[in-house]
């Protein structure tokens, strides 16, 4: 029998502030909930936490590829971190393919925009349980290859469920994406092993929640859906996985880069001691979760100038 982490000695005293601050709006049995309860809440947390466009950053809502995005542009990066602006990001948000939207990572796209200096699109991909698999694999998919039509390197980026979104999209656009930087993704790995048992109970996450986002959305049994079960991982694009450690999808992003590592692939796995599921939120607070945004920040630049994850 597994035993479960001493999260007292792991978690630090940072990011327990923000698991309560979280617990507050989102609370650990929001799954219990009705759909539409669990989108206001998650609506409210998110709103809890948001903090504002950095300077220089403009965003505008419109329609790619018949699916609603929001396209930020920045004028230019910070110091410390130039970029030559050539090249295009698309953002997916995480939110268990339930809850979550344009609104949800609005801030962190914003930032993530303007720290790195590239146009940023973020895709208003449809939610189940009303749009199961594929519903949210072809919004993706369809504003990916709308910013491919326009030219220039593609970097794809998604956290949690958008992680999910981006390690599919990166298997289909093979040869043709510069880059995947995927922050604690859920890849449907075996829910009965592995960090799927350690972070059982873990704070933000629980593996009761993982099962309830993957039936909800459904698709079991396509790599679409489940992309640590596609049989051939040969010439997708370089990766950086950044996973956090007390997580029950932790070992998702591992097993991820192990498969590209094997097919001959360029592919990096961070895992960052000690923090939680939707840590991004945390950035401005938690000093572990921003030391972290700094080295997703700098996997971005990296990866679209070509280098190594």
């Amino acid at each position: 029998m597994t035993e479960t982490p001493d999260y007292s000695s792991l978690i630090d005293a940072e990011t327990w502030g923000f698991i309560r601050a979280t617990d507050e709006y989102y609370p650990p049995d929001a799954i219990g909930r009705s759909i539409a309860e669990q989108r206001a809440i998650y609506d409210a947390m998110c709103r809890r936490f948001f903090q504002g466009y950095p300077p220089g950053v403009v965003a505008e809502d419109r329609m790619l590829g018949k699916v609603p995005v929001r396209m930020y542009r920045s004028g230019g990066a910070a110091a410390g971190h130039a970029s030559s602006g050539m090249g295009q990001v698309l953002y997916l948000h995480g939110g268990g393919f339930v809850v979550g939207g344009l609104h949800s990572h609005d801030d962190v796209c914003a930032e993530l925009c303007q720290r790195t200096g590239f146009d940023l699109v973020s895709a208003d991909y449809r939610l189940a349980p009303e749009h199961r698999h594929p519903a949210a694999y072809d919004d993706a998919l369809a504003v990916a290859e709308a910013l491919l039509a326009k030219g220039g390197p593609l970097l794809l980026v998604g956290d949690s469920a958008g992680g999910n979104l981006a390690a599919a999209l990166a298997l289909t656009l093979r040869g043709r994406v510069t880059g995947q930087v995927l922050i604690y993704p859920g890849l449907s790995g075996n829910i009965a092993a592995g960090s799927y048992v350690t972070h059982a109970k873990a704070p933000m996450l629980t593996t009761e929640d993982a099962i309830f986002y993957r039936e909800a959305r459904g698709g079991a049994g396509d790599w679409r859906a489940e992309p640590l079960i596609a049989a051939d991982f040969s010439g997708v694009a370089p990766a950086l996985v950044v996973v956090a450690e007390c997580d029950p999808v932790c070992d998702d992003g591992r097993d991820y880069v192990a498969r590209i590592v094997a097919a001959g692939g360029r592919a990096r796995w961070v895992e960052e001691a000690g923090l939680v599921h939707g840590y991004l939120r945390a950035r401005a607070t938690v000093s572990r979760a921003r030391a972290s945004f700094e080295r997703i920040v700098d996997g971005v630049l990296r990866l679209m100038a070509g280098g190594e994850p």
